[in-house]
């Protein structure tokens, strides 16, 4: 398994950053590296998500659970492998709101392939959540 978190702590309320992600088609307004983006359903649980970015094939998601306010996580699936990340909000120091990202790569070769296919992923990850956090406490 590979795994990678990150966290960046925020005022905004976690209702704030939920209304966001669940504004799916709008994703690309905190998120530089969507193109195009889509979803098929209601944000919960079952819904698919397919997300490209401007140099690279879609990617179908699968969102596997969703809870108000508290988290969702998404899968996707290819070549044997499972990335899983899951988003997740907490409280944090003086009543702050926590917001975390973790992947997690299981799966035939995960030890051999997360190392390569992971940072790729994960590397905006920082820059994101902060556009993210930012454009919640507006």
């Amino acid at each position: 398994m590979w795994t990678y978190e990150h966290s960046i702590e925020t005022d905004a309320a976690p209702e704030a950053i939920w209304r966001l992600w669940a504004d799916v088609e709008n994703w690309a307004t905190w998120n530089a590296d969507i193109a195009s983006i889509r979803i098929s359903g209601p944000f919960a649980a079952g819904t698919e998500i397919v997300m490209t970015s401007a140099d690279q094939d879609p990617v179908h998601l699968i969102v596997a659970e969703a809870t108000v306010n508290e988290l969702f996580v998404d899968e996707a699936r290819f070549d044997g492998l499972l990335l899983r990340t899951i988003h997740r909000l907490d409280q944090g120091e003086r009543g702050r709101t926590r917001v975390t990202y973790r992947m997690e790569i299981t799966g035939t070769g995960a030890d051999q392939l997360g190392p390569q296919i992971g940072p790729a992923v994960t590397a905006d990850w920082p820059e994101t959540m902060a556009a993210l956090v930012k454009l919640a406490q507006d």
